[in-house]
């Protein structure tokens, strides 16, 4: 069995912004694709929050939910684990990727247990109540962009980078 990679994937704004009144600050078509075409047939990791901002389990993938509240969510389609450690133990046994996708506290806790990080970086620099954190990018190599201009789908420009981990011996 081949070992599959633990991966984190975001679309922040200007100021790290991840999130505003329970969804997000921007509407970006193209990248809501990209996250669909990644994720599907995978795990996806996400905190209670995430799981009811989007108000449902996302189809054709393992949904994993960090709560202490197991009995908050009320959906037969998800798993839930009481910590982020518990979903990567289980994703673990399982021979697909793994993909965090937050919300605050979920990134805070993976970043840096990840081996890959797919940023979407918009030309968003409004209002925000949710970050995500600082990160080190000298740690990282990029190994990927793609540009995308606003159009009528996507009310922002926007790059989707793909990021590495730069293995300790090559630092």
């Amino acid at each position: 069995m081949q070992n599959k990679k633990i991966k984190l994937i975001v679309a922040v704004g200007k100021q790290n912004q991840i999130g505003l009144n329970g969804g997000m600050p921007w509407h970006l078509s193209d990248d809501l694709k990209n996250f669909k075409k990644l994720t599907q047939g995978n795990i996806v990791i996400m905190g209670r929050k995430t799981f009811e901002s989007i108000g449902k389990a996302l189809p054709n993938r393992l949904n994993f939910v960090v709560t202490s509240d197991p009995s908050s969510i009320a959906s037969y389609e998800v798993c839930t684990f009481p910590s982020l450690e518990k979903a990567l133990q289980k994703a673990g046994t399982l021979n697909l990727d793994t993909f965090i996708i937050g919300g605050a506290t979920i990134y805070n806790q993976a970043i840096d247990k990840v081996d890959e990080m797919i940023i979407t970086e918009v030309e968003y620099d409004g209002e925000a109540d949710t970050f995500f954190p600082e990160i080190d990018f000298s740690a990282w190599k990029e190994a990927g962009r793609k540009k995308y201009t606003s159009d009528q789908k996507n009310n922002f420009d926007f790059d989707i980078i793909t990021y590495l981990k730069i293995p300790t011996d090559e630092k």
